[in-house]
């Protein structure tokens, strides 16, 4: 069971959201930090260490399903919409981006939702880039940079990561 403290900084925290269930967050420094710069967070009963970054530009939307949790330095950077399903679990340091943020020459930035089915698992240090769904189930390993949709039980490695098998 979490300690009070974190239940208290959590009911803190949840102000910022656009809609949020009970929030903990861990103790540590560096705290979480929420930047909406216009968009929507929904959080149903998450759990967040330190370090966290969510920012959600105009119009974006960021949506973490119930027993869900991020682990330390997790950033997630909403433009359109990041969906994480319902009990996931996200290792440190994993960044997960639906927009490019900047084009290549006269190019527009790359946007495109990125969706996290329920049960998933994704390890310290993985990078899922704009318009990849990860099914549910599935695992997605330490430091892989995912480029492509994994399927539902899929085990992806790698960079750029690859389905090794499913389960």
């Amino acid at each position: 069971m979490a300690p009070v403290s974190a239940h208290v900084r959590g009911a803190l925290l949840r102000r910022k959201f656009t809609s949020a269930g009970m929030v903990i967050v861990q103790p540590g420094k560096p705290g979480v930090q929420v930047i909406n710069r216009g968009g929507k967070i929904i959080c149903e009963n998450v759990a967040f260490f330190p370090g966290v970054r969510l920012e959600c530009l105009p119009g974006g939307c960021i949506l973490i399903g119930n027993g869900t949790y991020l682990n330390h330095d997790v950033e997630i950077v909403a433009e359109r919409e990041v969906r994480i399903g319902r009990d996931c679990k996200i290792a440190w340091d994993v960044i997960i981006m639906d927009t490019s943020q900047h084009g290549i020459g006269a190019e527009p930035p790359t946007v495109r939702p990125v969706v996290i089915g329920d049960n998933v698992w994704i390890g310290a240090r993985a990078i899922l880039l704009p318009g990849v769904t990860i099914g549910d189930g599935a695992v997605i390993g330490a430091g892989a940079v995912v480029t492509k949709d994994v399927p539902a039980h899929g085990i992806a490695v790698g960079n750029p990561a690859r389905v090794i098998r499913t389960y």
